[in-house]
């Protein structure tokens, strides 16, 4: 049956077949505060890892989820804002799927059919919705399995460990993953460096990626981190690997310091094959260990690269402008990156940074220049009766001798990939093959950074209670 909307913060339908979990002391109402679960409510694994920095990160911003449970998992267990349980479903009659949307300003979740079954979870008519759950907030997590103490569960098509928090913002459903720090960053290994590649390398990757998730937490926000290129790539336990997990583990703990002090480790694909970008020359701010340094992304495929810009790209770029005329680069970086340009049009002028033109323009990076290139036109068709019928001996004419319309196009020329700043994950990679060790990638790329445990700098970084492993101590790094 379906829960009307009450006066009150909620309400829980019962779910038919499906188990509820303390149905007998639940209030009616289901009260979905705002502040996270007590750590009580957490499954063992999260609990296990309570000592390390928890992260926040932001998966889903949409009007609607669909959610399921691993084949590794025994069920899922949904809880309200206060951590209380609502409800568990058992995997033993399939593995429970989830539909989460918006309804007059509230959550609602319903359970789905089995994938491989007609019937559905519980029973409805056409006179009735399907039983359902309403609430403002709601937190989902993996009854754990002996196969796997934190199986996770599936959000869409990818799969997150730790905890889901799902909250209305802005009048959208929005899906957080709460998981610990050295959980999270197996995938974020994976998903930003391929997992083949040396393992130094992928330790260097480890390293910048814990650093930077630790510098970026933000305690009075909702989340920390993005799971796109807005903060650094997380797809999800399907991007780790057992090479992933290795440079995770053997590096585990270790960030990189500057004055005692977390760094901005700002990472990207390739600088364009000759050496990376100061931060000041591009970012309002000059760090003193972001500076240019010699690249060796020599094996870099986008080392070089052009970009075709029709008319239709560039009037979705520039719509205040009517049309595209010309693109001027008013000025570069010492190393070549266009740091302002000029966009000319019918209706005037626009003077952009080089990170907004290539924002405007999906390009690779602000290392690119403009060309107009000739094209040749598209031959007219022949008239149909030219094709089909054979020319008449007493009335055929040579061919007339017209020249080839000529019409030109603006590409963009450019060389790497990314802002260009920090360390090259191509760069990372020439350095591994050419037998460099983790320790010494960085320091390259960071100029005069330190490796320590994030324990030590738990007190100057804020990272709160809890997050110091015990008698954390110095480690030697091999140079």
């Amino acid at each position: 049956m379906r829960c009307p909307l009450p006066s009150a913060l909620g309400c829980l339908a019962p779910l038919g077949a499906l188990a509820l979990a303390g149905a007998a002391v639940l209030p009616a109402a289901v009260q979905a505060g705002t502040r996270q679960p007590e750590a009580g409510a957490q499954p063992g694994a999260q609990a296990m890892a309570s000592r390390e920095p928890q992260l926040r990160v932001l998966l889903q911003l949409g009007a609607a989820a669909q959610l399921r449970t691993p084949a590794a998992a025994a069920g899922v267990r949904v809880r309200d804002g206060q951590g209380r349980l609502l409800l568990e479903l058992p995997a033993e009659r399939g593995l429970p799927r989830l539909q989460v949307d918006l309804q007059q300003g509230w959550l609602r979740l319903r359970a789905l059919p089995e994938a491989n079954s007609p019937e559905p979870l519980v029973e409805s008519t056409p006179a009735t919705a399907p039983e359902e759950l309403m609430a403002r907030e709601l937190w989902l997590e993996a009854v754990p399995a002996a196969m796997e103490q934190d199986p996770g569960l599936w959000l869409q098509q990818r799969r997150y460990r730790g905890r889901l928090q799902l909250r209305l913002e802005a009048g959208q459903l929005q899906v957080v993953n709460h998981v610990p720090l050295e959980t999270y960053l197996p995938s974020v290994v994976g998903s930003e460096m391929p997992a083949s590649w040396p393992l130094e390398a992928l330790r260097a990757q480890a390293v910048a990626a814990r650093t930077y998730a630790l510098k970026a937490r933000k305690p009075a926000s909702v989340f920390d981190l993005q799971a796109t290129t807005a903060s650094q790539v997380y797809k999800g336990v399907e991007a780790e690997t057992p090479s992933t997990r290795a440079a995770v583990e053997g590096t585990r703990g270790l960030v990189l310091t500057y004055d005692d002090a977390l760094i901005d480790a700002v990472f990207h694909s390739s600088s364009a094959g000759s050496a990376t970008e100061s931060s000041g020359q591009l970012w309002p701010r000059q760090l003193p260990y972001l500076v240019s340094v010699p690249d060796f992304d020599r094996e870099s495929p986008v080392r070089e690269w052009r970009q075709p810009l029709d008319a239709a790209l560039l009037g979705r770029a520039f719509p205040e402008l009517e049309a595209v005329t010309a693109i001027e680069v008013v000025s570069t970086t010492a190393t070549g990156r266009v740091r302002q340009a000029r966009v000319l049009g019918p209706s005037g002028q626009l003077l952009l940074s080089g990170a907004q033109l290539r924002s405007r323009l999906g390009l690779k990076s602000t290392w690119v220049r403009f060309e107009l290139v000739p094209m040749a036109a598209p031959q007219a068709e022949a008239p149909l009766a030219a094709v089909t019928l054979p020319p008449l001996p007493a009335l055929t004419l040579p061919p007339p001798a017209t020249p080839t319309l000529e019409v030109v196009q603006l590409v963009a020329v450019g060389r790497g990939y990314g802002h260009g700043i920090g360390m090259s994950q191509w760069g990372a990679l020439g350095l591994a093959r050419q037998g460099e060790s983790f320790a010494a990638i960085l320091r390259h790329y960071y100029r005069g950074t330190q490796l320590r445990p994030y324990g030590q700098l738990a007190a100057l970084a804020g990272l709160g209670p809890g997050s110091v492993p015990e008698q954390a101590k110095t480690v030697a790094i091999t140079p």
